[in-house]
């Protein structure tokens, strides 16, 4: 909310949006779960919605709608302010790497076994697209 004001006063209109709607989806959230979200759970919405727009900033770049384009790269931005830190490639493929250890995954049909255990330990974290990129290539 903080944050938010902060924006207001500063005129910025996309900070202002971006915030609203990330509020908007957590309250949607509550009032559908009769319960106040821990901050986990918060995260995951979220995630949710850095999600949404990611896959939408796909469809905008094949559309070639470039302004579009810019102003969800923005939110995502602002979006990922609110998010724990993210791993970096080189620590979730190490992370990959220990977690087929501890699970002995083999090969490519172990993959739902190495991600069912890998997924608690990334959530929030890092994007999932890019965790299964990575199963793959070291599964492969």
């Amino acid at each position: 909310m903080n944050d938010m004001k902060t924006a207001m006063k500063a005129k910025d209109k996309l900070r202002v949006d971006t915030i609203r709607m990330a509020n908007a989806a957590i309250k949607n959230a509550e009032i559908n779960g009769k319960k106040e979200l821990n901050d986990g759970e918060v995260i995951e919405i979220i995630g949710k919605e850095i999600k949404m727009r990611r896959d939408a900033l796909e469809e905008y770049k094949r559309a070639n709608r470039l302004e579009d384009v810019a102003k969800i790269e923005k939110e995502i931005e602002i979006l990922l302010e609110y998010m724990p830190e993210q791993l970096s490639e080189e620590e979730l493929r190490s992370l990959i790497q220990d977690t087929i250890k501890e699970t002995g995954a083999q090969g490519p049909r172990d993959m739902g076994k190495l991600m069912s255990a890998l997924m608690p330990k990334v959530k929030g974290k890092a994007d999932g697209k890019l965790v299964s990129n990575l199963v793959k290539e070291l599964l492969g």
